[in-house]
């Protein structure tokens, strides 16, 4: 009895100081409602580190147990107030979105939970060029086959805005445009695609930041678009399963309603059609295996052409939706990563011509925009960095390497594609 007793005095002991431990901690959190007393203010030991358009300040940590936050603000060129905030854990802050490399003022405090501030501590920072004017100064812009692209590198990865303004004349006419594109990748490319034009063409381009800082339009000089046209498919042929060239075998394309053929009939899976190829996931001969990477797809134009570039389009498919949802685009089991290759007649072997092409993720979009970008299909250049013509060829092989997954390396389930077109010009035209 005296045994059960004591447990039970220890119980209650036990209970006790874990309520009042519990209040004691509590009271840290609770909002302060009648505290007007300020905290102490950080104390800035003189050191900071420039960062590519910011800072990162050092300070000590006041002692204050209703200390909330470390904040941070200066006034941009705009006389707008840019404030960032850490949690009291912190012992550095880090600002952004300087306009340019000249020493700025930031303002440094201290929040308790009742909202009530420290005394300022001012710094003096000098920052690094900003990302937004390293893009800028990076930029490229290259003709391409009745389109242009704009190429960057962004190492620092902070989303820019690139804008691009061009100008020309057609049927007698002044064009102007003016389109924008929103990335925060180290590199990317933007494609400016379908203009059919003929005479010169003036761009200029200016990148803004997440700050609001702008470049001035920079002068691209004057650009010729290059000409290619449509390769018809009317003499075009995808030979049986298992037919050998080159030492390459011809992918197995037929399961359950898919046909070979609808890989180029000119009809894309949208929701409304059916139409594309699938391998099953099996290998040449037909015969089910799972690891069936690389398979090969390829294609007798009939005659000899010199191709520029390639529009391929993914299977849609979404089941009881198909006006409205993603579907299977830019996902399993769609391709996300192919070579092409053309037949050279004199070494009769394959001659690689696209090496890895990656058609990107498009993150961050709606059902809707990922349906109208998947119908509209990936578009590359077969000599992305220097468009070009190939050599004359009658043969060319789409092999696929990976599909749609976590970092577009997915090998499984990669056995669909819907559609391959193909530009260029006729042989010896």
């Amino acid at each position: 009895m005296i045994y059960m007793k004591t447990i039970k005095y220890m119980f209650l002991l036990m209970t006790l100081l874990l309520a009042f431990g519990a209040c004691k901690e509590q009271g840290r959190y609770e909002i302060g409602y009648g505290d007007s007393q300020p905290p102490d203010a950080p104390v800035y030991n003189g050191r900071y580190k420039a960062l590519y358009g910011g800072a990162r300040l050092f300070y000590t940590i006041p002692a204050n147990e209703d200390l909330l936050s470390i904040d941070a603000t200066y006034l941009n060129p705009k006389g707008e107030k840019v404030w960032f905030s850490v949690s009291y854990f912190s012992d550095s802050i880090d600002v952004y979105g300087f306009s340019d490399t000249l020493i700025h003022d930031v303002q440094l405090y201290a929040v308790d939970r009742a909202g009530n501030k420290s005394q300022i501590v001012n710094v003096a920072v000098k920052p690094l060029e900003p990302a937004y004017s390293r893009v800028a100064n990076s930029i490229i812009v290259k003709p391409g086959f009745f389109s242009f692209f704009v190429d960057w590198t962004n190492e620092l990865e902070q989303a820019v805005n690139v804008y691009a303004n061009f100008t020309y004349t057609k049927g007698g006419q002044p064009a102007e445009h003016n389109m924008i594109y929103t990335s925060s990748l180290a590199s990317d490319r933007w494609f400016i695609r379908d203009l059919q034009v003929t005479e010169p063409i003036k761009v200029k381009v200016k990148v803004e930041d997440m700050y609001g800082n702008i470049t001035d339009y920079i002068d691209m000089g004057e650009i010729r678009l290059l000409q290619d046209e449509l390769i018809p498919k009317d003499k075009w042929e995808l030979p049986e399963p298992n037919f050998q060239m080159g030492g390459v075998a011809m992918a197995y394309l037929q399961e359950g309603e898919a046909r070979k053929d609808m890989l180029i009939d000119d009809v894309i899976d949208d929701g409304m059609n059916v139409n594309y190829v699938h391998t099953g996931n099996r290998g040449p001969t037909g015969e089910l295996n799972v690891n069936n990477l690389p398979w090969n797809a390829m294609i007798d134009l009939g005659d000899k052409y010199e191709i520029s570039r390639i529009i391929t389009n993914q299977r849609y498919f979404n089941g009881n939706s198909p006006t409205t949802g993603r579907g299977y685009y830019y996902v399993s089991p769609n391709v996300a990563q192919y070579n092409i290759y053309i037949w050279d007649e004199t070494t009769e072997e394959w001659e690689l011509i696209l090496d890895r092409h990656i058609i990107t993720f498009p993150a961050g979009l709606s059902d809707l925009e990922f349906m109208q970008l998947g119908r509209l299909g990936d578009m590359a250049y077969l000599y992305p960095d220097d468009p070009q013509f190939t050599k004359p060829t009658r043969w060319i092989r789409y092999q696929a390497l990976l599909g749609f997954g976590e970092g577009q390396s997915s090998t499984f389930n990669v056995n669909c594609l819907s559609e391959i077109t193909l530009y260029g010009k006729k042989a010896n035209q």
